[in-house]
């Protein structure tokens, strides 16, 4: 699963949210870059309202933001935002807030791994254009032509992502084969200061979520056998996480220019039947 150094140049081909320049990482073409302290080390989060999450992460995620289901793969998401290129959980300053959960989608950056079809491996890359990636490191990547302690570091967090990523389409996968999906949508009424609807109600999201009779109403064999995997436990967490619906439009509330302007909005999850809008 790794590599650093690959023999010959590998293209790489995708995108991945928040890497613009993605490179297989390589004592010879990278031995005096490293890693560099910047005034905001969550910059490059502030405008994802969308973010990746691996099934593990259901339990911290949920106590933090909705976590949604989205696009034909029914990629798990945490709802950082209700508009395009709004991180809420983000400050001006670059920096998470320290109450909730940060994705190790997020944390894991500038590195990611790229795969090498070819030799069938998995390489360790970082992204060339991160703010944080210098040419006068305060942490190299390398030490006399060995990668450094800092990025063997890096390197076993990318390989527990990718563990972690693999058990997350077997999670979604299961639940896909015994129908336990549905579409929701997560709407809500405006309302004046007195409590009063104004307006017609809107619709903020739409999107996939586990269905809570069908996990209810699984034969007990099955039932058994999914607690015994963590499956359920994590389908509980996905459930309970959409209650934070009303947390992400009061944070929105405070934010400037935002088209939301009354308080005391009502964001109520229905159930759906058209297909997701709330992308990534």
């Amino acid at each position: 699963m790794e590599n650093t150094q690959p023999a010959q140049p590998t293209p790489l081909s995708g995108q991945v949210l928040f890497y613009s320049n993605p490179q297989p990482l390589s004592a010879e073409k990278h031995a005096g870059l490293g890693i560099k302290q910047v005034e905001k080390p969550f910059a490059f989060l502030g405008k994802a309202h969308a973010v990746p999450l691996t099934v593990n992460e259901f339990g911290l995620a949920a106590t933090s933001y909705p976590i949604l289901f989205v696009g034909e793969e029914r990629t798990p998401i945490g709802a950082m935002g209700i508009r395009q290129n709004e991180n809420l959980f983000v400050t001006a300053e670059g920096e998470i807030d320290a109450d909730y959960y940060v994705p190790a989608f997020a944390r894991r950056y500038p590195f990611v791994f790229a795969n090498d079809q070819q030799a069938q491996r998995l390489l360790l890359c970082v992204d060339r254009d991160a703010e944080m990636v210098s040419n006068q490191p305060e942490v190299p990547f390398f030490e006399n032509g060995e990668l450094s302690p800092f990025t063997k570091n890096a390197m076993e967090f990318c390989q527990e992502f990718e563990r972690q990523r693999q058990s997350t389409e077997v999670f979604v996968r299961t639940l896909r084969d015994l129908d336990l999906f549905t579409m929701k949508s997560a709407t809500f009424q405006p309302r004046d200061p007195q409590g009063n609807p104004t307006g017609d109600q809107q619709t903020l999201a739409e999107y996939w979520a586990i269905d809570e009779q069908k996990v209810q109403a699984l034969p007990a064999e099955k039932a058994e056998e999914l607690n015994r995997n963590g499956v359920l436990a994590a389908c509980a967490a996905a459930s309970i996480s959409l209650l934070n619906w009303s947390r992400l439009i009061n944070r929105a509330l405070k934010t400037q220019n935002n088209p939301i302007t009354a308080a005391n909005q009502s964001p109520t999850p229905q159930g759906g039947s058209e297909g997701p809008s709330f992308q990534i």
